[in-house]
């Protein structure tokens, strides 16, 4: 569990540098310059999502329950990610309408996700990584809107061409996901 915190730790740490710290994390950027502050990111990113996905496993090992799961929470779940991994396309695919409207669509995938796999898993180690990547995407997205509104910025109309590639893109992920590499990856099959 240990190693599981430590990469909770220093991943959102890193991701959280500007709901806690922007002005100083905009000046370091300034400082040190644009790719260094990216590569830095990037290396810490990383070093700490090793950290979470290891520490995982390894909690996964040996698994302290706290309740009893229900079936109906594991297919509530899968069901679920289907709105996350729309989400998650629209961060991505261009001028679609739910970025013109939600601002911050991965975000709120994140948050999507943790939840489901909140109610659909059971143990400390569960609790501890899904819980804490709800709780910081909450605090990014209040964070992020913030940021918007202060700067008054202006998100690109959406196109209905690019909403329904978005749900397309989201939809086709969700099903290879579900049915196929959520299986392969973790060894759990939602619909299995």
């Amino acid at each position: 569990m240990t190693t599981l915190i430590l990469g909770l730790v220093i991943f959102i740490g890193v991701h959280s540098l500007r709901i806690f710290a922007d002005g100083w994390r905009s000046q370091v950027r300034t400082r040190i310059g644009a790719n260094a502050w990216k590569g830095g990111y990037s290396l810490l990113s990383l070093v700490g999502f090793g950290l979470l996905v290891w520490g995982y496993g390894q909690a996964r090992l040996d698994p302290v329950l706290l309740w009893t799961p229900m079936l109906w929470t594991r297919h509530l779940a899968a069901l679920l990610m289907l709105p996350s991994f729309i989400l998650l396309a629209a961060a991505y695919v261009p001028r679609n309408g739910i970025k013109a409207r939600v601002h911050h669509p991965m975000v709120l995938a994140v948050k999507v996700w943790a939840l489901a796999h909140l109610l659909a898993n059971h143990t400390l180690a569960d609790l501890v990584l899904f819980g804490s990547l709800l709780l910081w995407a909450v605090l990014d997205f209040r964070s992020s809107r913030q940021r918007d509104r202060a700067a008054n910025s202006v998100y690109p109309a959406g196109t209905l061409s690019g909403t329904v590639a978005t749900v397309a893109v989201g939809a086709v992920a969700w099903a290879v996901f579900a049915f196929w590499a959520h299986g392969w990856l973790f060894g759990v099959r939602p619909f299995g």
